[in-house]
């Protein structure tokens, strides 16, 4: 099949959250399928370019349609680890992608309303004829109306449509007259069927039009599908969600094992594997090597070397991943007797100024280390430095952080919600036979929530040494690569194809 993937990220080289990983890893694993795989994004000043292979023009002279008039861009392509990706490059006046940054612009709306049109546009003077046009998030959105409404009749109508839905707080929100500039007629989709905002009916509600829309609709674990037919989950979508149930499931996603393996991980000072016992002379890393990159990372962060559990935090600082809990987390940890590390960042001023607060006290402090800015070497250090690692969230689509800790044996200690409830399985809790179990959850989002499983992982740590190696091999044997996930995309795709013939 020929599959055509248009987001607004793509990892390693334009990437802020999960989708561009998710992005990388899926259409990878459908390359390595077999199939022909190709990715359109816009081309970001601020992207890195060096991470393309071949980058040269291959369309010169794209007219696209926006606020009343035909703009020039030109289309650029090359190479990202093996997938053949195209760029968008805007020429309008109002410099879209040429900002310094991804997201975070007052006019985001506008600019991807922008892209979504151009990307099309690109398609049919490229004769381009694909099997599946996978979008992803509300900044693609757009394009499934314009794609049934203009573009079918133009001639490009091979294709089916399927979407993902990586976070349903963020919708793109936008006004009609932000419909009209790229050729669509507010009056006709601002209608409760179509593209009109539950909560807002004066404005477009860009993710409820992708729903609508689109001939198939995915989110990134099952249980978070299940937790956005209902409030507060579905963030005004739910009833929209709940009637489309019919098309719509969630896959839960992977996670690129040829970059987060200890194994062969390139940024740690040493590689090891869930085996005990070496398989042959040369055959060295084994579990024990753990150890060692534990003490690489106290060394690099002046932390003492003492027997204390480390507990492990990268993540964003938003009200998503519950500031409030890893902060608490922090201080739990200390009042029992481990070490904390945070690497972290908060786009929110206040949220980032009160972190900045709680690394002034504790700084120089033995125990405890906080970074607010990303670093990718040490992201992998503290994967793999870590004994637990803490993610609190107040809701969660799917998660990376958890099933890269798994791989790292860093036992995860998490709350018990959307993707977390899938992976994280509490040794004491969960009814499972312990081999099935690989870590501590908790359910309530508080304190004592916290308490429940951050007190028992680390009791576990001190007093039963022996379960908790078993523990983290349990973790680290389980299989959260993308080949799961992308055989579900697979039969997805191919059911749809088979209904368009």
């Amino acid at each position: 099949m020929h599959i055509i993937h248009i987001a607004s990220e793509l990892a390693p080289l334009a990437k802020v959250g999960g989708l561009g990983d998710v992005l990388l890893g899926l259409a990878r694993e459908l390359s390595w399928k077999g199939h022909d795989v190709d990715i359109i994004i816009p081309k970001y000043d601020c992207m890195d370019s060096n991470q393309v292979r071949d980058m040269s023009i291959n369309y010169p002279d794209l007219m696209s349609f926006y606020d009343g008039g035909w703009h020039h861009n030109s289309v650029w392509s090359g190479w990202v680890e093996n997938l053949k990706v195209y760029f968008i490059d805007v020429h309008h006046p109002k410099y879209f992608f040429n900002r310094g940054c991804i997201y975070g612009c007052v006019d985001d709306s506008d600019r991807y309303l922008y892209f979504c049109r151009a990307a099309l546009e690109f398609m049919l003077k490229k004769q381009m004829n694909p099997d599946i046009i996978h979008l992803h998030d509300w900044q693609t959105a757009a394009i499934a109306p314009l794609y049934y409404d203009m573009y079918n009749a133009l001639g490009l109508k091979s294709a089916q449509v399927v979407s993902t839905i990586h976070n349903m707080e963020y919708q793109g929100r936008c006004s009609p007259a932000e419909l009209e500039k790229i050729g669509l007629k507010a009056s006709v989709y601002l209608t409760p069927e179509k593209l009109q905002d539950p909560i807002y009916p004066e404005t477009v509600n860009l993710l409820k039009g992708m729903v609508v829309f689109s001939d198939f609709v995915t989110t990134v674990s099952p249980t978070y599908a299940k937790e956005v037919l209902t409030s507060p989950g579905g963030f005004g979508l739910e009833s929209i969600l709940q009637k489309h149930q019919h098309k719509f499931k969630g896959v839960l996603n992977g996670v690129d094992y040829s970059y987060w393996n200890p194994e062969i991980d390139r940024f740690l000072p040493a590689h090891y594997s869930a085996r005990e016992m070496p398989q042959n002379k040369k055959d060295l890393n084994t579990l024990d090597k753990k150890a060692f990159i534990k003490k690489t990372l106290r060394d690099r962060l002046d932390l003492e070397e003492q027997h204390r559990p480390l507990v492990g935090c990268v993540t964003r600082l938003v009200p998503q991943k519950g500031p409030e809990l890893i902060k608490h987390a922090l201080f739990r940890t200390l009042e029992k007797g481990g070490q904390f590390v945070l690497l972290g960042s908060s786009p929110i001023e206040s949220i980032n100024l009160e972190f900045h607060k709680l690394r002034h006290e504790f700084n120089d402090h033995p125990h405890v280390h906080i970074i607010l800015h990303h670093n990718e070497e040490l992201a992998h250090l503290i994967y793999a430095g870590s004994d637990m690692f803490i993610v609190p969230s107040i809701f969660e689509p799917c998660g990376l952080t958890q099933l890269i800790a798994l791989k790292y044996g860093s036992v995860p200690v998490v709350r018990a919600v959307g993707g977390l409830f899938d992976t994280v399985f509490d040794v004491d809790n969960s009814g499972k036979d312990f081999a099935e179990t690989n870590g501590y959850t908790f359910l309530s989002p508080d304190d004592q929530g916290v308490n429940s499983a951050l007190d028992r992982s680390i009791d576990c740590w001190f007093e039963k040494p022996e379960r908790w190696r078993k523990l983290m091999v349990n973790g680290m044997n389980m299989d959260h690569s993308w080949n799961v996930a992308c055989n579900q995309y697979i039969e997805i795709y191919k059911q749809l194809k088979n209904k368009g013939k």
